[in-house]
């Protein structure tokens, strides 16, 4: 076929581990850009850049990352831009570069993002700032592309449910609910979906953890594998405590023409969607599925032309068992299908969860394995949030038969049901869900609780007394009645 030269192409990617730790994050993404040119097969797309496009950082704040970037590459972008918080941005941001070119508004983009989380940590500890570039105010910041995902609702906040790793225990509860399994049943499962995850890290040069685990070593606490929020333990949770930087080129089928870039490295974007569940997470219908995976997962592979079992190479958005749980089954996907693993990295636990720019590495690692893999399908998930806002990606070696396509399905999401949400309810309740906090010494601190109300709607609640903690901890307390109070405070009948 005859392709038109605004076709989309994701050109290269590259991936940086820096286990010495000390360099800043923009320094890590033009390493990474470097590495991304070399497996494009041409080292010109950097001075060829027109827009950087950084993924969120954590780590260390820049007014514009994109122009630092630009400048270690030797580029001159005439547009550059930032996200908020999420761990979707990546996705969202190749959808929107795709477009781009697809309009003639872009030539070559550079995608990237990097955290040096470890060494500020460490040396916040001893109260050291580390002296990387700061830009002053006459550096104007950079567009704000992707907003932050809203994540301290009332009902949330009045429970001290400020965090993913508080929520996300209380989704896998309501798995295991509903699968009815025993507790004991529950931990066997996510322990061996969780080393199924370190067996594809053990052989993932990009992986900050290359050591597979048994699924008893990673579900039984220890010295090293502390309780976090039961039922998981640290080995459940995302390693954010990484030096990682990762960056994907994007350019036009002219420009790869032009550069005499291999036939045999390009990739295609076939297809990207996005879509949003309730922010509010106690006003989703159901805390273990997610209407906006299911209706953006389809459409995705839809827009491709493509089923889910013509996908070969799938990467779903790891950050927690529960997530991969809730979107495999939205998706029509097997947990344990040997042929077909759930992840292409190992996940944030084991590949490294650079906070928001996880999958710009499970993207690169994708695209070079359909390069391995020529005509076959791949997919990549991105979530950000409680489970909240979602981003699809279909990949291919050959071409779109229409072209990229792009679709935001909100509008479809947003007709699913959803529950009402009480942030200042006080009376009886049944518990739905529930998890605990515990401390550093492993000792139980704080019990979160998800409770129906006697009308149907939702509250978030919690406890710090010590019998119902025990309770919490011990007993399938699903459907028991109980009583939430003025202050969000939960007690049993």
């Amino acid at each position: 076929m005859t392709l038109d030269p605004r076709t989309p192409i994701l050109i290269g990617g590259g991936q940086i581990n820096n286990r010495d730790g000390g360099r800043e994050p923009v320094d890590l993404i033009a390493d990474a850009a470097r590495r991304a040119a070399d497996e494009a097969g041409s080292t010109r797309l950097l001075e060829l850049v027109d827009s950087v496009r950084i993924v969120g950082l954590l780590s260390w704040k820049y007014r514009d990352p994109g122009a630092l970037v630009g400048e270690r590459i030797g580029a001159t972008p005439q547009h550059t831009a930032y996200t908020g918080s999420g761990g979707s941005t990546p996705q969202v941001l190749v959808n929107a570069a795709a477009e781009d070119i697809a309009a003639g508004r872009s030539d070559v983009v550079l995608i990237g993002g990097a955290e040096s989380w470890r060494t500020r940590m460490k040396l916040r500890a001893r109260g050291i700032r580390p002296d990387w570039t700061v830009q002053d105010e006459s550096v104007p910041k950079a567009p704000l592309v992707v907003a932050e995902v809203p994540m301290r609702s009332d009902t949330e906040m009045r429970a001290g449910l400020d965090r993913p790793a508080y929520l996300y225990p209380l989704f896998e509860q309501a798995l295991r609910v509903t699968a009815g399994r025993t507790m004991a049943e529950h931990r066997d499962a996510i322990g061996a979906l969780w080393s199924g995850f370190s067996k594809v890290a053990a052989t993932n040069p990009h992986a900050w953890t290359q050591r597979e685990y048994t699924a008893a070593e990673i579900v039984t606490p220890s010295e090293d594998n502390r309780w976090i929020v039961s039922p998981y333990t640290k080995l459940l949770n995302s390693n954010n405590m990484v030096e990682q930087g990762a960056a994907l080129l994007l350019c036009s089928v002219e420009v790869a023409t032009r550069l005499g870039i291999p036939r045999e490295n390009w990739v295609f974007p076939q297809s990207g969607t996005e879509a949003h569940d309730t922010y509010d997470i106690a006003e989703r219908s159901a805390l273990d599925r997610s209407p906006a995976i299911r209706i953006a997962g389809a459409r995705a592979l839809e827009l491709a032309g493509v089923g889910v079992d013509d996908v070969a190479y799938v990467d779903v958005y790891s950050c927690f068992p529960s997530a991969v749980q809730v979107a495999a089954r939205e998706l029509g996907l097997p947990l344990d299908d040997p042929g077909r693993p759930l992840t292409l990295t190992g996940g944030l636990t084991f590949a490294g969860g650079p906070w928001n720019n996880y999958s710009t590495h499970a993207i690169a690692t994708l695209a070079t394995q359909l390069r391995e893999s020529p005509g076959t399908y791949g997919l990549v998930t991105a979530n950000s949030g409680y489970l909240t806002k979602h981003a699809f990606g279909v990949y291919r070696t050959e071409p779109p038969a229409g072209g990229f396509r792009r679709e935001d399905v909100q509008a479809s999401v947003d007709r699913e049901p959803t529950v009402r949400a009480y942030p200042a309810y006080a009376g009886p309740a049944t518990v739905e869900s529930w998890a605990v906090l515990h401390d550093r010494a492993g000792a139980p601190e704080r019990g979160f609780v998800a409770a129906r109300t006697p009308d149907g709607g939702r509250t978030l609640a919690s406890t710090t007394d010590a019998p119902a903690l025990d309770r919490l901890l011990t007993a399938d307390v699903a459907g028991e009645p109980g009583t939430v109070a003025e202050n969000g405070g939960f007690g049993f009948v």
